[in-house]
């Protein structure tokens, strides 16, 4: 790969991985007879929002989701036509802009149906909103005893023309452990939220799986799935089997110095590693400013030259030292820190095993300043 940029490091965005991985989860959604809408929040989980929206509109997705009102505007001036649903915004966001510029609002409560008409009297409407029922998750939405009226003062702005129910919709909250039992209650709090709305006289359409339950629970796709995840190639329910996504992200950097130390010489901070013989050493110009965890310290190896090799010493603010044994390496040779695995090379899911967190974490984090990002559109082999 000769198309690194001139930074300390690069993520390398595989668009074509994308686009596969949003066929293969949008027909799935299509045999149950569900539209796609591709979750692009905190900038497409690290990926590039507006490229992974380009990518997944060609591939099947038909909507897009994001958390806030400026990644749905940015989504607009990058030349985003598609449908936009925003899901999680402030008092003192712009609304009125959003409204303006097409975008879908989600409404969790009264004051936020207030909010969006005021919205529709600035600017003209009607707005499109979807409706959202907390379930079980307790994090946004309206509980089941606020429900129906905020289902009736719903079907009021529609009747007066300042709004336009779209749709019904929730979030799960263990759908990465299928079975569990929380799984169909939600879905049947869902159920019951969505009938109340029809029985108001509005016709919404209905939304609650996410990338774990398009790929364990068809019963659950209804109307439309948002998969987030696992557009970018990483299972979150690998226990229930292969799903053929492939990872778009890999992670990569240069050997900016090489050196031979002699047996009972000691690396990096607090001399925690000590060579047993005679190494080779190559110094990587990436630390924990750049995404890689400090707690990685002594548990991670990289791919350079062909072949797994462990990082030794303490992970740095800005460095770390790949230890060679008696290979020989140069500076400007390749270290790619995470990638797809298909060579052997760490994975994002090994780095979050390790960490003891979720692989959502590790791609979020790596837009950073100075790690680049190479977006590549040519075809997955």
């Amino acid at each position: 790969m000769n198309d690194q940029a001139a930074h300390r490091a690069d993520v390398r965005i595989d668009l074509a991985a994308i686009r596969h991985n949003v066929g293969t989860l949008s027909d799935r959604a299509r045999r149950s007879g569900a539209r796609t809408m591709a979750v692009l929040k905190s900038d497409g989980y690290g990926h590039g929002a507006s490229a992974v929206a380009s990518a997944a509109l060609r591939s099947g997705a038909e909507w897009l989701g994001v958390a806030s009102i400026a990644e749905a505007l940015q989504l607009r001036a990058d030349g985003v036509e598609a449908p936009v649903l925003c899901w999680l915004y402030l008092r003192e966001d712009d609304i009125a802009a959003a409204v303006s510029a097409g975008v879908d609002l989600s409404v969790s409560s009264s004051r936020e149906l207030n909010a969006v008409v005021e919205a529709v009297g600035a600017v003209g409407g009607p707005a499109r909103i979807h409706l959202k029922i907390d379930t079980g998750l307790h994090r946004n939405g309206a509980l089941p005893e606020d429900w129906g009226r905020l289902v009736e003062e719903a079907a009021k702005a529609e009747a007066d023309g300042s709004v336009e129910v779209f749709a019904v919709w929730s979030h799960l909250a263990c759908a990465d452990e299928p079975g569990h039992p929380s799984i169909d209650m939600q879905a049947q709090r869902f159920r019951l939220a969505h009938q109340q709305a029809v029985d108001a006289g509005l016709r919404p359409l209905r939304h609650l799986a996410n990338s774990a339950a398009l790929l364990t629970r068809p019963d659950l796709h209804f109307d439309m799935v948002r998969p987030g995840i696992a557009l970018y190639g990483l299972d979150p329910v690998p226990q229930a089997g292969a799903h053929d996504l492939r990872p778009a992200m890999t992670f990569r950097s240069t050997v900016v110095l090489t050196k031979r130390i002699q047996a009972g010489e000691a690396v990096s901070y607090g001399h925690v590693w000590v060579a047993p013989a005679e190494t080779n050493l190559a110094l990587v110009p990436v630390g924990y400013a750049d995404g890689v965890p400090r707690s990685l310290s002594g548990r991670m190896s990289v791919w350079l030259r062909g072949k797994r090799r462990p990082v030794v010493g303490k992970v740095c603010m800005d460095q770390l030292v790949v230890c060679c044994d008696d290979d020989e390496v140069e500076e400007g040779d390749e270290v790619v820190l995470f990638g797809p695995g298909d060579d052997g090379e760490p994975t994002v899911a090994e780095w979050a095993r390790e960490v003891g967190t979720i692989h959502y974490e590790i791609v979020t984090g790596m837009y950073r300043p100075r790690v680049s990002r190479t977006l590549v559109a040519e075809e997955a082999a």
